[in-house]
């Protein structure tokens, strides 16, 4: 979010957001909603066997920009293709080349790869309107126009702001969505504070501050496992297919999932906000989320969300001018706040830490965020100047 030029870092004056509102169209619109879709997911699978082919059977490379021409070819030879909105197919092709750049990006870094892949119905969900109109939304904020659709009922629950740089249409199960990304100005940092937390996340308690305050895990998915038990257990109970049956009990479990998420989602945004507004230094663990979860406790790691709720403390810290450490998590349950005496034996149970070598007595998850604040705040003490908020990782100290 910055350009240097000349050795000078210049902060840019705007962000983009994104707002994302319910959509409520009529019987002849979700047709057209569902038709675009479908001709959106059929043109980037051809898109993508095109590339294919070419590569494979004459070593040649199909650029984005030819088969942008070849739309109108396209257009004419299937004409339903007339009924999608032009910038909406050449979206369609940029999302290939997105694709394949992905994939070299990759393998020049030598990750795994990972080739583009054809795009089933049920996994293309969305196509985006890449110049919408600034007039999009009507003024009575009831209706928004979709070119080649028509007026859609909208839900507006709430204000959107700023100039409108893209409009993409969503689809969740059977409920549409329009998510408005704007181009806003960024938002002035909130007012300095010297307030430094550290925060101790686990799966009994969602987080631990270092003031001793607890964050309470709802376990949003373990609450609704009952019924998503027996939702999977009809869905399972389903021949095979694409009966009607087995599409709607497929659509109960999505359902299902999708509410969990949201749930998790909304306590991410509502706990980081909070962080956010009262601490200026704010310090957590350097988790391995993802192989953490592949453990015993790997259901509980994903309930619990870890990795969106750091991701998300980040980007909020960010847009306040906040800053956030993620520091070396070993040792940090083991280690003595008061005399740094580390050892296993000092974590008496899962909730109490009573220390081997002072006698020093508390709680564990209370000690682990203190020891956690205190080696952001050493790192900080290292650097010669603050910068602007960051998710920054410093290396690893010493057991004292």
């Amino acid at each position: 979010m910055a350009n240097t030029r000349k050795g000078v870092t210049q902060v840019e004056s705007t962000t983009r957001k994104a707002f994302k509102y319910r959509l409520y169209p009529t019987k002849a619109q979700g047709r057209a909603l569902d038709t675009t879709l479908l001709l959106c997911q059929r043109l980037y699978n051809g898109c993508l066997e095109e590339r294919r082919g070419a590569y494979k059977k004459a070593g040649k490379s199909v650029s984005v920009y030819d088969q942008m021409k070849a739309l109108p070819e396209v257009k004419d030879g299937v004409p339903e293709y007339k009924g999608v909105n032009a910038q909406v197919l050449q979206n369609v092709v940029r999302r290939v080349d997105r694709a394949f750049q992905g994939f070299f990006s990759r393998v020049k870094a030598g990750k795994t790869p990972g080739y583009p892949r054809f795009k089933p119905r049920d996994r293309y969900d969305s196509f985006t309107y890449p110049q919408p109109s600034q007039n999009s939304v009507s003024g009575d904020g009831k209706h928004v126009y979709l070119p080649k659709i028509g007026n859609v009922r909208i839900k507006l629950h709430r204000p959107f702001a700023g100039k409108l740089k893209t409009l993409a249409v969503k689809r969740e199960g059977r409920e549409w969505y329009v998510v408005l990304s704007c181009e806003v100005p960024r938002a002035e940092p909130l007012p300095e504070t010297s307030s430094g937390v550290g925060i101790d996340v686990g799966t009994t308690w969602f987080y631990v501050t270092s003031d001793g305050e607890f964050c309470k895990n709802h376990r949003f998915f373990q609450a609704s496992s009952k019924k998503l038990r027996v939702a999977q257990r009809a869905l399972s109970r389903k021949p095979k297919g694409r009966s009607n049956r087995r599409r709607k009990a497929k659509e109960r479990v999505a359902k299902l999932y999708r509410k969990t998420a949201r749930q998790r989602l909304q306590l991410h945004h509502e706990e980081a906000k909070k962080l956010v507004s009262q601490h200026g230094l704010i310090c957590h663990e350097d988790l391995n989320v993802k192989g953490m979860a592949q453990g015993k406790l790997g259901k509980q790691i994903h309930d619990v969300g870890w990795g969106q709720f750091f991701q998300i403390l980040s980007s909020k810290a960010e847009e306040a001018g906040r800053r956030v450490l993620a520091v070396d998590p070993r040792f940090t349950s083991q280690r003595c706040r008061v005399c740094g005496h580390t050892e296993k034996g000092n974590r008496a149970s899962q909730a109490n830490f009573r220390c081997l070598s002072c006698g020093h007595s508390e709680n564990a998850d209370v000690n682990a965020a203190k020891n956690i604040l205190a080696q952001g705040l050493r790192f900080v003490a290292q650097r010669t100047s603050l910068e602007d908020a960051c998710h920054e990782k410093p290396r690893p100290l010493g057991l004292g």
